[in-house]
């Protein structure tokens, strides 16, 4: 699974408010979610934000509430993965839940440029900075968890693989 696209950078510890504001959660339909995206912190996100691009970010992305609406608002308007230090335990797996890619790096965060075209290979754990000729490492995904986001998202993944879930 390979994934090319624009960097948009943040920084340390952007909480789920960040990501999607609180004043905003008055929907859960992730595409009217996504045209409130990072409204505070880069409010020409909704308009320049492409399919495929990817967000990178520091340490604890997506800290905060445990809501779904943060990665919602992030996939639907169009973020393919999300490359960070680390990231929150509840966002990381609501992310992968829904079928976000979440990639934690302790070197590409800092070297990557925003608004530079990137690639990324989910499976091999990947990162490739054409623009510098670098490629940085990702911790590895596991396995089943892979297979959630080949799949879609969970809901997805248990449909298609299990009993009880092709009986829903």
């Amino acid at each position: 699974m390979k994934i090319e696209g624009r960097v948009w950078k943040f920084g340390d510890h952007v909480d789920t408010d960040l990501i999607i504001p609180a004043r905003y959660l008055n929907v859960s339909d992730p595409v009217e979610l996504a045209k409130s995206c990072f409204a505070d912190v880069r409010p020409e996100f909704v308009k320049e934000v492409r399919p495929g691009d990817i967000v990178v970010a520091g340490i604890n992305f997506g800290c905060g509430s445990s809501r779904e609406h943060a990665p919602w608002a992030m996939k639907a308007a169009g973020i393919a993965a999300v490359i960070a230090k680390s990231c929150a335990r509840i966002f990381y797996r609501n992310a992968f839940n829904i079928g976000l890619p979440v990639l934690e790096s302790d070197d590409a965060p800092d070297r990557l440029q925003d608004g530079r075209r990137i690639s990324v290979d989910i499976i091999k754990g990947e990162i490739r900075d054409p623009n510098k000729g670098k490629v940085f490492l990702a911790k590895p995904i596991p396995e089943f968890m892979t297979k959630i986001i080949q799949s879609g998202g969970l809901v997805s993944y248990i449909r298609n693989t299990c009993d009880y879930g092709r009986r829903l």
